[in-house]
């Protein structure tokens, strides 16, 4: 029986023990106007089994895909003699790759000549071994759901707390959940600061954070850059924040604007409709964006500039951060119109009979109210700028130029990370490690914005709460 088989049972076989608790609780409690007496509810009883039979023997199920592999070649190594005293991996491993296509191949009932002997009783081993650990990781299951069905059944009585169980067991999967979460940031960060702590062995720290030349290339002669490359990442954070600081020029003020104006003066009609037209443009895959970034919008520029006798790069970061402050709007614009939103009408209401305007009344009372949402979305919008990719390689370039002028090419963090990890890499030269020390840098950016916008976020709870 196959996994999605399996997996299909255990759910039937959920929804199959949820009745017969049902059932159970029914028939214990005295039928079913005599529900009352008992401690729990029927369903909670019936979800109760539902959950302690199905976790288990989907655990298990799990549990046995993570090993099943492994086993299976071990006992098949274990069988073939010409290994029995040999500690050659390599050949082993292409030994077994051997047995598996001839096993296939058997299987489908294709023959073949060439194999030796040794080979087809291996490989007709290992087919027997699957065909019968398939077997047993069905018995298993069906056993472990019906000993704790009947376990379950026989426990249902007028005081058995099924809820107090429901309870337990839906905190332990909350736990489990936050401590996946918690434990994959962790892992992330190790993986980086360990790669990253390598790399800095290789390459002084203040030559990274501050040299002006980024060439992570691997030099063939002596008479290249630095004999060895140069990883001066300064071009690329300069890169990265010009790119990024055009983007939120777009994107902020043409985002608030459009929030402002859909939550206090649009009507309803025209906002229902123009909000979702909006946030169709967050759902446009940012390489649609590329495109018209390096076919539309950087010739376009390179023509004002020509016809105004201003030298502008064909590709550019005015063209990328434009296109990328596009993109970005609705990031803005929809949770900053929901924060505008939930600010208490009473504010707006006594500023108004106070005899302010309604422009003040937004400036003075309503702005400063929702600087909470608006920080977020701002800070959303900051972070998406940063970990742009695509648009970047396609409309910025790869060139790393230290320059601040906006019609210049220049390069990204984030797009020198994907050039540096592109192909087959070698995970202990500088070259694959300053992918990981740049993602550190990024990491550490991210976390300071998070610190800032926290701390303004507090701020004005604490005055308008």
């Amino acid at each position: 029986m196959t996994t999605s088989s399996l997996t299909l049972l255990i759910l039937v076989m959920a929804f199959a023990s949820y009745w017969l608790a049902m059932y159970r609780s029914v028939k214990v409690a005295g039928g079913q106007h005599k529900v009352s007496k008992l401690v729990s509810l029927p369903s909670q009883y019936a979800l109760l089994t539902a959950l302690w039979c199905g976790i288990p023997a989907f655990l298990f199920l799990t549990l046995w895909l993570m090993i099943e592999a492994q086993v299976i070649e071990w006992l098949v190594v274990a069988r073939i003699s010409e290994f029995s005293n040999q500690e050659d991996l390599v050949h082993i491993s292409l030994y077994l790759n051997s047995v598996k296509l001839l096993a296939n191949e058997i299987t489908s009932g294709v023959s073949e000549l060439s194999a030796n002997e040794q080979q087809i009783e291996a490989a007709k081993y290992l087919i027997a071994v699957e065909s019968n650990a398939k077997n047993f990781k069905a018995m298993a299951v069906v056993v472990i759901f019906v000993t704790t069905l009947g376990y379950l059944l026989a426990k249902i009585s007028k005081s058995f707390h099924a809820r107090k169980h429901i309870e337990t067991i839906v905190k332990t999967i909350l736990l489990l959940c936050s401590g996946i979460a918690l434990l994959t940031t962790i892992g992330i960060i190790l993986s980086v600061l360990v790669e990253s702590i390598r790399f800095f062995t290789m390459v002084p720290v203040t030559e990274f954070l501050f040299g002006t030349e980024w060439s992570p290339q691997i030099a063939l002669r002596a008479d290249q850059v630095a004999g060895s490359g140069a990883f001066g990442a300064l071009p690329l954070f300069v890169g990265t924040l010009l790119i990024s600081s055009i983007a939120m020029l777009v994107s902020v003020p043409i985002g608030l604007m459009i929030a402002i104006y859909l939550s206090q003066y649009a009507t309803p009609s025209v906002r229902s409709t123009a909000k979702p037209m909006l946030e169709i443009l967050a759902g446009v895959p940012t390489v649609v964006y590329g495109f018209f970034a390096a076919l539309t919008v950087a010739p376009m520029f390179r023509d004002l500039g020509e016809s105004l006798n201003i030298p502008i790069a064909a590709e550019s970061a005015l063209a990328a951060g434009l296109v990328m402050g596009l993109m970005i709007i609705p990031f803005v614009s929809s949770l900053s119109e929901d924060a505008l939103t939930a600010v208490p009408d009473s504010l707006k209401e006594g500023s108004l009979a106070m005899g302010a305007t309604e422009s003040e009344t937004i400036r003075n009372v309503l702005l400063p109210a929702a600087v909470p949402g608006i920080v977020g979305s701002i800070l959303l919008a900051v972070s998406r700028a940063i970990g742009e990719t695509m648009i970047v390689v396609m409309a910025a370039g790869l060139a790393a130029n230290l320059t601040f002028n906006p019609t210049e090419s220049v390069t990204t963090v984030t797009a020198q990370i994907v050039s540096l990890l592109t192909g087959d890499q070698e995970f202990d030269s500088a070259k694959t490690l300053a992918a990981f020390a740049l993602g550190l840098m990024l990491f550490t950016v991210t976390l300071s914005l998070n610190v800032i916008a926290l701390k303004i976020v507090r701020r004005y709870r604490e005055q308008y709460e």
